[in-house]
């Protein structure tokens, strides 16, 4: 079967370094606590040849493009069975591939630019089964989720995420990686679960708190927060949000009537 030929609507652009994909592949644990692991948006499989590689893994597949699923089901009909031909974001990863209980999973994909904070919120979503995630993301995008407090990159889906991973920036790609070459660089993360198994508040008014916070970034989060009737006084209310770890976020949230 001929190469797939990338589709705009469906944000593909094909890494073609091979030395890039091999390095990203890597990053996943070697000795993780968990087995399976789902690649997102595997186009024509140019990580999925390096992760069948890897016997410490059982690889699964979720693209949504028809064509990729049949040039995937030709060069790698061993996982014909375990290829999902999907929406990832309609899918609930602990209900999918085959799980048993909380069995943990890694994930790992060239996420596709304009899904990729969707992706993460789905993530999220199953964080109690998702163990570890490996992605290459626009440069920007992974720069923010990975960035610290006091940083201007640094927002909600930082403060949501970290509470609940650790996450580092690892490989940054250039547009000359893919076909066709993007018009932004790209860089890759790694995001591996804490311990964190409740952040000790409520968990949906610490969302609430955190883009509250956000959407009014240059003020002090005394101001930003009234909006939840936050009219007490703390020290932390001085600040602006982006100044502030999640462990601050959970704290304000649990001072709030």
């Amino acid at each position: 079967m001929a190469k797939v030929k990338a589709k705009k609507h469906l944000g593909q652009h094909f890494l073609i370094n091979e030395t890039i994909a091999k390095e990203i592949v890597d990053l996943i644990s070697p000795e993780g606590d968990y087995k399976k692991v789902l690649e997102i948006g595997p186009g024509m499989g140019v990580l999925t040849k390096y992760l069948i590689e890897r016997e410490d893994l059982d690889t699964y597949l979720v693209e949504l493009d028809r064509e990729s699923v049949a040039y995937l089901a030709e060069h790698f009909p061993d996982l014909k069975e375990r290829t999902y031909n999907e929406d990832v974001l309609n899918m609930w990863f602990k209900k999918n591939m085959s799980l048993a209980g909380n069995e943990k999973i890694g994930i790992i994909g060239n996420f596709p630019y304009n899904i990729s904070s969707q992706i993460f919120f789905k993530v999220l979503q199953d964080k109690d089964v998702v163990h570890e995630v490996v992605c290459m993301l626009q440069k920007e995008v992974a720069e923010r989720i990975a960035s610290k407090p006091g940083s201007k990159k640094y927002g909600i889906l930082s403060v949501l995420l970290q509470a609940y991973y650790d996450i580092s920036f690892h490989i940054d790609v250039p547009p000359i990686s893919f076909d066709p070459p993007p018009k932004v660089d790209s860089g890759v993360i790694r995001l591996v679960r804490n311990s964190n198994e409740t952040l000790g508040c409520d968990e949906k008014r610490f969302k609430q708190v955190v883009k509250a916070g956000f959407s009014q970034r240059r003020k002090k989060l005394s101001n930003a927060l009234k909006s939840l009737g936050v009219e007490f006084e703390h020290p932390n209310l001085d600040k602006r949000a982006e100044q502030l770890t999640y462990q601050e976020f959970v704290e304000l949230t649990n001072l709030i009537p």
